[in-house]
């Protein structure tokens, strides 16, 4: 009995002590449980409440956002003068025009001025001389072509005959229906469309009215820039706001003045294409050598595309009334002109003053020409040297840092913020 008593007292201590080492256990485990929740609750009052969104998007995507809306507001401006521009084109080709005159002559005014004459005597003097200069070159083109006129349909209806004898002696098996059958289509077309030839006509008188009217506003205009162009130049520069008002007044005496290098250099480089080549296709015999190199003085104004366009003219009127090789020979004589332009003329008259790269001059005879026509293609080119050489003179004296002010933009002062990058990388 003694023996059974012993062993159930050890047996009610080993579960009493059992059970109090699961209490301590338990307990234990229920203080690490509330320590956790405590933490986990100081973290969370500790986390701001009210974080920023944008420090959740990326810096790149942020860098593009601000670049983009900025591009979509200059895309927009740029659309709206472009429809302005479109809606006055007669107006503004007309100005510019006047500018272009007035960059020519105003050295002559200045000279004259100088030499003891009043502003108002030397501007008429040098506008008239102007003018009239002008309108002998027009005369002389139509007197030319008007006098040459009935040659070069006879040497035209020479050239036909040849160049059929030659297509059906060719390798490319061409057959007399075949040649009378596309001259039978033609005549029938042109037969057949007498309301389109007449409606062309009145667009014609109305295109005409449209070029007078430039031209006597172009007259106007550049008589009020030559007399008096400076005080212009004054009024506009109030509509400048007041903080940029001294870099863009630096900046007009740089446009102006590549805006006469361009002007005077494109002429001399005109006259010299127009000479050579004229005298070239002269001894070639060539008709119309005088009115064809007119054209090409005239064409040399619109960079690249009038060179291309008043050479192949003189070479396919070297085709149809002298024959392929006088053609071939007409073609060497322009592309040894216009190489020695391009690589001679050019960068020795003009300079890196108003030196434009190609791809942008062929860019701006194109835009130029959708929008405005040839005057567009015209005027395009030295409006794109005078904007480069204001943008580059605003950019040396105006400081390129990226800001106007050159204060740190709110993207750079907070990429340059070392205690707000851990909040844009999130654990």
């Amino acid at each position: 009995m003694p023996g059974i008593r012993r062993w159930f007292a050890l047996i009610a201590d080993g579960a009493s002590a059992l059970g109090e080492r699961r209490v301590q256990v338990q307990a234990r485990h229920e203080a690490e449980l509330l320590a956790e929740r405590q933490r986990v609750a100081e973290a969370r009052r500790a986390r701001p409440r009210d974080p920023d969104p944008a420090r959740a998007v990326p810096w790149g995507v942020r860098v593009a956002a601000e670049a983009g809306w900025r591009f979509l507001v200059l895309a927009a401006a740029l659309w709206v003068i472009m429809r302005v521009i479109g809606s006055v084109r007669l107006v503004v080709l007309a100005f510019v025009a006047a500018l272009l005159i007035t960059a020519l002559l105003e050295p002559t005014v200045a000279r004259l001025h100088r030499a003891g004459l009043s502003r108002g005597l030397s501007t008429a003097l040098t506008a008239l001389f102007g003018f009239v200069v002008l309108g002998l070159i027009g005369w002389f083109v139509v007197w030319q072509v008007l006098d040459n006129l009935d040659n070069l349909s006879g040497r035209l209806q020479e050239g036909i005959e040849e160049l059929k004898r030659w297509l059906l002696a060719s390798p490319f098996h061409v057959t007399e229906q075949q040649i009378n059958d596309v001259a039978g289509s033609l005549s029938d077309a042109i037969g057949t469309s007498t309301s389109e030839i007449t409606s062309t006509g009145l667009r014609g008188v109305t295109v005409l009215v449209e070029i007078i009217t430039g031209m006597l506003l172009a007259m106007f205009s550049t008589l009020f820039l030559l007399y008096d162009g400076r005080r212009i130049w004054q009024w506009t520069l109030k509509l400048v706001p007041a903080a940029a008002r001294p870099d863009v007044a630096d900046a007009g005496p740089a446009a102006w003045g590549t805006l006469t290098a361009y002007v005077r250099g494109t002429l001399i480089v005109a006259f010299i294409d127009a000479l050579f080549i004229g005298l070239g296709i002269y001894f070639l015999g060539v008709p119309l050598a005088v009115p064809i190199a007119v054209v090409i003085f005239l064409a040399s104004f619109v960079p690249l595309v009038g060179a291309v366009a008043s050479g192949a003219l003189a070479v396919v009127v070297a085709l149809v009334t002298q024959g392929v090789f006088t053609a071939l020979l007409t073609l060497l004589v322009v592309l040894v002109v216009q190489q020695i332009e391009g690589h001679v003329l050019q960068p020795f008259i003009l300079g890196r003053a108003v030196r434009v790269h190609p791809l942008a001059v062929v860019l701006a005879v194109a835009t130029g020409g959708v929008v405005a026509g040839i005057g567009g293609a015209v005027v395009a080119v030295p409006l794109v040297a005078v904007s480069n050489t204001v943008i580059g003179h605003l950019r040396a004296h105006g400081g390129d840092d990226g800001s106007a002010d050159g204060a740190p933009t709110a993207i750079e002062e907070e990429r340059a913020d070392p205690a707000a990058e851990p909040d844009q990388k999130p654990a």
